[in-house]
């Protein structure tokens, strides 16, 4: 199959517009319908239903979105390694989730680049469930997580313990002062959210929720408030006396874990880049 078909499928239904599609991948809007009239054609069933200023998927179109998706990501990963091979590079493709690359990942990331130059790294930011997908699709080398995954296929390690300080731009202040007033719920997985709940039962909505921990960092800098972030992302912050630590609030402590497949091709320096972590 023409992977530029699956190109238009999926342009067509992020914009669910056939002129908006051709316009976004320089195509005549006749040409965008002649390929979905031919994948329709070719997976044998009606993929768009076509109403007047509304097009959506049918249930075929939903199960086949998922798998052109994949199909495209692989394609594009196996011509970045044919290039890569031929410039003698080493391909790698990390995962993590969003908080854990502003305290853990970008240095790593940093200094592994600075380290390997023939190294060519694929970065990519999601959610835990979509991580182990792509991880056992065989679209990533290894993932970060704040949460362990129990499959067999897998291997998974500790990386490194991290502390969680509830800090605020209020010296002095109480815990239960701080989630009363300008809190900013960071959302460090599912452990944490169950160590928060317990230590903080009647809390009220938080003013912001956000998924990425720099996201509250720069909200409490700037505006005010208080916060659940890592210690070691806010030392400067501690040190200059923008933010301070609530003293009465307790620690919550994650454990970052990486995973990878025993299988990979990569495994051996997916490793020695964990011990690098670690030290």
């Amino acid at each position: 199959m023409d992977i530029g078909i699956l190109k238009t499928f999926l342009e067509v239904y992020r914009t669910r517009h056939f002129g908006q599609a051709a316009e976004n991948l320089f195509l005549t809007q006749s040409a965008v319908s002649a390929r979905i009239r031919l994948l329709e054609q070719t997976v044998g069933v009606p993929i768009f239903t076509r109403n007047r200023n509304n097009i959506e998927l049918t249930p075929a179109g939903q199960k086949l979105l998922k798998h052109a998706e994949t199909i495209l990501t692989t394609w594009n990963r196996a011509r970045q390694e044919i290039a890569i091979e031929d410039s003698s590079q080493i391909p790698l493709s990390v995962g993590g989730v969003p908080s854990m690359w502003d305290i853990l990942l970008q240095n790593w990331l940093n200094d592994l680049l600075a380290h390997n130059q023939k190294l060519s790294v694929h970065a990519e930011v999601h959610g835990s469930e979509m991580l182990v997908k792509r991880l056992v699709d065989g679209l990533l080398d290894v993932v970060f997580m704040f949460e362990s995954v129990q499959m067999p296929e897998l291997m998974v390690e500790e990386v490194c313990p991290i502390r969680l300080v509830m800090v605020s731009s209020r010296n002095g202040i109480t815990a239960n002062q701080a989630v009363s007033e300008n809190y900013v719920f960071v959302d460090w997985g599912t452990s944490f959210s169950i160590a928060h709940a317990q230590h903080f039962p009647e809390i009220a909505p938080p003013r912001l929720h956000v998924q990425l921990g720099r996201l509250a960092q720069s909200f409490l800098v700037n505006s005010g408030g208080s916060a659940y972030l890592a210690e070691a992302m806010v030392q400067d912050e501690l040190k200059s006396g923008r933010l301070f630590v609530v003293e009465d609030a307790p620690v919550i402590k994650r454990m970052a874990f990486a995973a990878f497949s025993p299988k990979s091709d990569q495994r051996e320096f997916i490793e020695s880049t964990l011990q690098s972590i670690r030290q």
